[in-house]
C-alpha cells in the first residue's frame, strides 16, 4: 500500500466510537496518541489538548518562516458504533477502496491532511499550514468549538466525504422536545383519566402539515427546503391507567436564513392549545460559504471543478464559518457513512492529498 493508504488503515484499525453514541466506548484518546505520535515524527510542531475530560484535540502545524497567510485543514477522529459490522477495524484493501469503521467518516480525509500538512514542512512556506483533527463531531462537536477558541486561520478546509465535490453549503439542525400532559387514573374512569399519548396525536397531526409547508416552502439553491420529523415518543404508565405524559423528541433541519426563532414558533404553534410544554434542546447554524471567497476559488481551480454544491448533513465547517473563517467542504468519494459496510476511495485519497498541498503552496507562500 502506499504511504497514505498506510497510514489510513492504521488509523481505521484503532477503535474510537463516540461514548456519547456507544456506552463504554473508547473515545479519541488511543487515536489522538497515534495521531500526535506521526505529526511528531514527520516534523510538525503537535500538540494534544483536551476539548473535554477525555476528549482530546490533536494540533500539528507546518510552521512558516512568518508574514504568510495560514491554511487550517480539519477533520474529526470519532466514528459511530459497529453493530452489524463483522470486522469493523480490520482495515482491508479491497478493489481500490479500503475498508471499515470510519474509513469514509472519516478517517481517509484525516490521513490526506495529516499527510499535506506533513509534505507541506518541505515547502518553505511563508505561513502556517495546520491540521487539526478533533473531538465529538459526531454527537456535540465540542472539539472543533475548543479550537475556534484557540486557533486562528485565514482559510479552512474540511475533509469530509464529498464524492470529490466542492461544497460551500449545508443544512443546520435544532433538536425539539414536546411534552404533552394528562391526567393518571385507572384505565375504567374516562370520567377522570386525560389521554396524553392520543392528545400528541394533534401534534404528530400538526407536525406532518408543517414538513409539508416547509418542502413546499422557498429552496435554498444548494440545499432545498428546510423540514421538521419526530424521532422518539414516549408516555404512559402502565397498561390499565391512562398516561399522564407523553413526550416527543424531534429535529427540524434548517436552511440559511431559518434561525432558532422561527423554529420555537413553529414549536409552539405544534403545541397549540394543549396542556404542556415545548422547548428546544441542541442546534446547530447552517453553513453557506460566499462562493467568491478565495478559499473557494482555490479548490475550485486546484480540484479542477466548476460546480458548487451544498450537503444535507451538518459539518464542523460552520463552526469554523461562525468563528470568521472563511471554509470550503471537499474530500474524497466512497460509501457506507455509519452503514455497516463502510469504505473511502484510495484514489480520491491520493488525489486529496495533493490538491490539499497545492491550496496551502498557493494560499500560504
Amino acid at each position: 500500500m502506499s504511504e497514505l493508504a498506510t497510514l489510513a488503515a492504521e488509523l481505521v484499525a484503532i477503535e474510537s466510537i463516540n461514548p456519547e453514541l456507544v456506552a463504554g466506548a473508547a473515545g479519541e484518546t488511543a487515536l489522538a496518541r497515534h495521531v500526535a505520535g506521526w505529526c511528531e515524527r514527520a516534523g510538525l510542531d503537535a500538540a494534544v489538548s483536551e476539548a473535554a475530560p477525555g476528549r482530546p484535540n490533536v494540533v500539528a502545524t507546518a510552521r512558516g518562516r512568518g508574514g504568510g497567510r495560514s491554511l487550517l485543514l480539519n477533520a474529526h477522529m470519532d466514528t459511530v458504533g459497529v453493530a452489524g459490522m463483522a470486522d469493523p477495524f480490520a482495515a482491508r484493501l479491497e478493489n481500490g477502496g479500503l475498508y471499515g469503521r470510519g474509513a469514509y467518516d472519516m478517517k481517509g480525509g484525516l490521513a490526506a491532511i495529516m499527510l499535506a500538512v506533513a509534505r507541506a514542512k518541505s515547502l518553505g512556506l511563508r505561513g502556517d499550514v495546520i491540521m487539526a483533527a478533533v473531538a465529538d463531531e459526531e454527537v456535540a462537536s465540542v472539539g472543533t468549538e475548543a479550537l475556534v477558541r484557540g486557533v486562528r486561520a485565514d482559510a479552512a478546509i474540511v475533509a469530509e466525504p464529498t464524492d470529490m465535490r466542492l461544497c460551500i453549503a449545508h443544512k443546520g439542525f435544532v433538536g425539539f422536545q414536546i411534552e404533552v400532559a394528562g391526567r393518571a387514573a385507572h384505565g375504567s374512569r374516562p370520567d377522570l383519566g386525560v389521554d396524553a399519548i392520543a392528545r400528541m396525536g394533534h401534534v404528530l397531526v400538526r407536525l406532518e402539515q408543517l414538513d409539508g409547508e416547509l418542502r413546499r416552502g422557498p429552496a435554498h439553491a444548494l440545499l432545498g427546503t428546510g423540514s421538521v420529523h419526530a424521532s422518539l415518543i414516549e408516555g404512559g404508565q402502565e397498561y390499565s391507567s391512562y398516561p399522564e405524559r407523553c413526550l416527543l423528541t424531534g429535529e427540524r433541519r434548517t436552511i440559511p436564513g431559518e434561525t432558532a426563532g422561527q423554529v420555537e414558533g413553529e414549536l409552539a404553534r405544534l403545541l397549540g392549545d394543549l396542556d404542556g410544554e415545548a422547548r428546544t434542546t441542541f442546534g446547530r447554524e447552517p453553513l453557506e460559504t460566499d462562493p467568491n471567497a478565495e478559499i473557494v476559488e482555490l479548490v475550485r481551480r486546484h480540484a479542477g471543478t466548476d460546480g458548487l454544491h451544498g450537503v444535507a448533513f451538518w459539518t464542523d465547517a460552520a463552526l469554523l464559518a461562525a468563528a470568521g473563517i472563511p471554509t470550503a467542504v471537499f474530500g474524497p468519494g466512497g460509501a457506507g457513512a455509519h452503514a455497516v459496510e463502510e469504505w473511502v476511495d484510495v484514489a480520491d485519497l491520493e488525489r486529496c492529498a495533493e490538491i490539499y498541498l497545492a491550496i496551502a503552496a498557493e494560499l500560504c507562500a
